[in-house]
């Protein structure tokens, strides 16, 4: 049996090889991931393992937000004479080190990281720990001089001597470029620049006696914890931050974690919708070629094979199919990988290729994915051929099930359906986010099985419909194109379900990216009365200095300021949140329109007082007049008082949960030295709006950090970070439509083998080559237009769940693109002619007498 399986296996290699690609493309996903993600990790933990200090004191942060204040936390410096005295330092420094400031050169064009990395300003101190070293020119010496990274000096074309404006947050400053410095190992995609030590603090702080850490060097003998130790009891560990290098590493490797994972789970998710796929054309391989092979597993079961060898058999050859796809994946991964380290190269990220980390866990997981999809797949091939009577299959009688009625299916399809519909209602209908979302999800998944398992009994009735015209139009060849695709429903139901189910994401997601684009614009049309906007370009804060540029345009009238903070509150059903809060000035009513459930802006504004959205106090026993204690960032505490209560959708709110905003006073008292994150302009009596954004450009012009958005540029802002998601959905998309077609094409050229004497038949009778071909290009077509219809369909359902949680959230408008839509089905048919065009051509050049003769 075995030497039979493996000649069974060689004599099949060529059908068996579009099942090996799906194989090998969802294996390369997953081992890719897996190297990239450890190299990055690896290469990174080595970078802040060699250049942390053994001690690092910062301030303390008690409140996490991931929006920003702008407020720079400092520690004296006078702490590191306190510090320098505890037994065991060998040396403690002042540290000033300021991410996300902006530096341009003479142009005004940033010289920063065009990728969403930092531009980091701080003072120039040579350790054998610093991350660079002087490779060209001078240290910097006096406060118009500064040394920048190569990597940044080489990109943006910056030489020795060439003079750059710093735009930090107590203001901009000129510095000339006397030396360039080199990263000793990885550069994360940073631009960085130094400043002399006697300076960074009144440049970059706006203060001097102030730092933004202590780095802290252990005598011989001293290890990190004791040291940490040490200090804490000296300075006490309530007030500051303290952490050894091996915990500022974690944080540091906590904080890329964030990016790693988004790269890790977006290609685990195309893995992942490659392997579905796939398991549908391996599934329908196998069933096709157990087929084709009745006469040979009757012959073994007539020589003495019992059930248990022939299942075995075939799931040997599922196995060896496996083991080849998942080595030729695990190769195609470390290709992919090395593809994606040359990536960020081109990013700033310049990882090294001789480095890459293939540990342990990922050839195992390669193996496991790629024999474990193979073998689940093939499981029930294997069981029908096992099942399958001597007799019955030296007669030829075919062992997929033609004629075998779809009861079974109908029922479980049914059954499965009706959970799957009961639990869409259910999130339709949900008034929780949380509850919504997970029904959603159960729903999602149990009504692809539904329609994945009830598939076969949809073919005849919705096949009939879409090539109803195909006799009409095409005559005897279309009749028998659409019998062709009707011949076998469940061959026809799992090579479309490969298709489906690519369709039926990008169905679902076009609809809830439309919905959202609809909202937002609703919405911003609603809420947004300026007429212009000024913005950091990345959402940041940014200096004063810009505030008092537009205020001074000529031609802007009322400039309303915009400050974010992090704060708790503890409410009065006991419960502490940690949130974000917006401060505004006093005339928001005339840059915004904001709808009350109770009070008003003047109210929510005034000078310890507080506002939020009705929903959130509602679920926190919070009443209008209502006192709770909030703490701000650095301890400061305080009770404000509930002056209003926002009865905005949570979308057309202040983004922030509880969607609480005070007034400007208040923000700047309690969180001294933030910076504004957004400026509300609108034109001065006499000035027109075109007028005003001229003038807005020129001024701004400087800043290259921020932009001026009217209406229009603030709804494509929004739009375009859509897209975003939007378009990796077209890229899972793509790689679906890529196996679905191989699945089309197995599908389609199993069949002209399985076919080939009633082709040698009909091309006896008269059949012309060339409509031989339009015959198959026509089943192919409208097998892959039913899959697009079912992925479609479900789709639409998902789609209009999706919009209903977003509901929620306040996104409510329902938005169906109609054009995407049609754009799909059209497509779909392309992809069946694409599909075809191999297996007709193979049936166009068959001999007539040798296939009549083909047994």
């Amino acid at each position: 049996m075995l030497k039979a399986t493996l000649r069974s296996f060689l004599a099949h290699k060529g059908r068996l090889l579009l099942s090996a690609l799906a194989v090998v493309l969802s294996v390369a996903f997953v081992a890719g991931s897996l190297i990239f993600s450890d190299t990055v990790t690896r290469t990174f933990d080595r970078l802040f393992a060699s250049t942390s200090a053994d001690v690092t004191v910062s301030p303390k942060e008690d409140l996490d937000s991931q929006i920003p204040s702008g407020a720079i936390a400092t520690v004296p410096t006078s702490l590191v004479e306190r510090i320098g005295k505890v037994d065991g330092v060998t040396r403690a420094r002042p540290d000033v080190s300021v991410e996300n400031i902006t530096v341009v050169d003479s142009d005004n064009k940033s010289v920063g990281p065009t990728t969403g990395a930092p531009t980091i300003a701080a003072d120039w101190y040579v350790t054998e720990r610093s991350p660079v070293e002087l490779t060209s020119g001078r240290a910097p010496r006096g406060p118009d001089e500064a040394l920048l990274d190569a990597d940044t000096a080489d990109k943006k074309h910056v030489d020795i001597g060439d003079t750059l404006t710093v735009i930090a947050q107590p203001g901009s400053f000129k510095v000339k470029v006397v030396g360039i410095a080199t990263f000793k190992t990885t550069n994360p995609g940073a631009a960085l620049v130094f400043l002399d030590p006697a300076v960074a603090p009144a440049e970059l702080l706006g203060r001097t006696g102030v730092a933004t850490s202590i780095q802290v060097d252990a005598a011989e003998g001293v290890s990190d914890a004791q040291l940490k130790q040490r200090i804490a009891a000296e300075i006490g560990s309530g007030t500051y931050e303290l952490e050894t290098a091996d915990e500022q590493a974690e944080t540091a490797a906590a904080q890329l974690g964030g990016f790693l994972d988004v790269i890790k789970y977006v290609m685990l998710g195309f893995a992942g919708i490659a392997v579905l796929v796939g398991v549908f054309l391996i599934v329908n391989t196998f069933s096709m070629l157990i087929a084709q092979r009745t006469r040979e597993l009757g012959l073994l079961r007539a020589l003495g094979a019992d059930r248990r060898q022939v299942r075995r058999s075939v799931l040997l050859e599922a196995t060896l199919l496996g083991l080849v796809g998942s080595t030729l994946g695990l190769a195609a991964g470390i290709g992919l990988a090395i593809g994606l380290i040359e990536l960020m190269g081109l990013f700033g990220m310049n990882l090294k290729t001789a480095e890459m980390v293939i540990g342990w866990p990922t050839p195992v997981a390669a193996y496991v994915v790629g024999v474990g999809v193979t073998f689940v797949a093939a499981y029930l091939p294997a069981r029908r051929a096992a099942g399958v009577s001597p007799m019955a299959a030296l007669a030829d009688a075919e062992i997929a099930g033609v004629g075998r009625p779809l009861r079974i299916r109908a029922v479980v399809g049914l059954i499965v359906g009706a959970l799957g519909a009961a639990a869409l209602v259910g999130c339709a209908t949900a008034t929780e986010t949380g509850s919504a979302a997970s029904l959603l999800g159960l729903g999602v998944v149990l009504t692809l099985i539904a329609t994945v398992i009830a598939g076969p009994l949809l073919v005849r009735p919705v096949i009939r419909v879409l090539g109803g015209f195909f006799p009409a139009v095409f005559g005897p060849v279309g009749r028998m194109s659409q019998r062709n695709a009707l011949r076998n429903p469940r061959r026809t139901g799992a090579t479309a379900a490969a298709l489906m189910v690519g369709l039926a994401l990008v169905g679902g997601m076009s609809v809830a990216s439309a919905s959202m684009s609809k909202s937002f614009d609703d919405q911003i049309d609603k809420t947004l009365g300026a007429d212009f906007v000024v913005q950091n370009a990345n959402f940041l804060p940014f200096p004063q200095e810009i505030t008092e540029k537009v205020q001074d345009t000529e031609g802007a009238g009322l400039v309303v300021r915009q400050r974010f903070t992090p704060l708790a509150v503890r409410l009065p059903d006991g419960k502490r949140v940690e949130t974000t809060a917006a401060g505004y000035e006093s005339q928001l009513d005339e840059v915004a329109r904001i709808t009350y459930a109770e009070g008003d802006t003047a109210a929510a504004l005034a000078d310890g007082s507080i506002g939020m959205d009705a929903g959130f106090a509602a679920d926190h026993d919070v009443r209008l007049g209502s006192t709770i204690p909030v703490e701000f960032p650095g301890g400061r505490k305080t009770e404000l008082k509930v002056g209003a209560l926002t009865d905005q959708d949570a979308a057309e709110g202040f983004g922030t949960q509880g969607g609480l905003f005070v007034g400007f006073g208040t923000i700047e008292k309690y969180v001294p030295g933030g910076q504004d994150s957004a400026l509300y302009v609108n034109a001065a009596s006499g000035t027109s709006a075109d007028t005003l954004r001229s003038n807005l450009d020129k001024t701004l012009d400087p800043y290259p950090q921020v932009q001026v958005r009217d209406l229009a540029d603030y709804k494509k802002l929004i739009h375009d970070q859509i897209a975003v998601l939007l378009y990796l959905v077209y890229a899972l998309l793509g790689l679906a439509i890529v196996i679905a077609v191989l699945g089309v094409v197995n599908t389609l050229a199993l069949s002209v083998v399985e076919r080939t004497r009633e082709i040698g038949l009909l091309r006896a009778i008269g059949l012309a080559r060339r409509q031989l071909r339009r015959m198959i290009r026509l089943e192919s077509v409208v097998i892959a237009v039913f899959g697009a219809v079912l992925g479609l369909a479900l789709g639409l359902v998902w789609g209009v769940c999706v919009q209903q949680v977003l509901a929620l959230q306040g996104m409510k408008a329902l938005a169906i693109p109609w054009t995407t839509l049609v754009a799909v089905v059209v497509g779909s048919a392309v992809v069946g002619i694409v599909a075809a065009l191999l297996p007709a051509l193979r049936a166009s050049r068959m001999n007539v007498l040798a296939a009549i003769a083909h047994e």
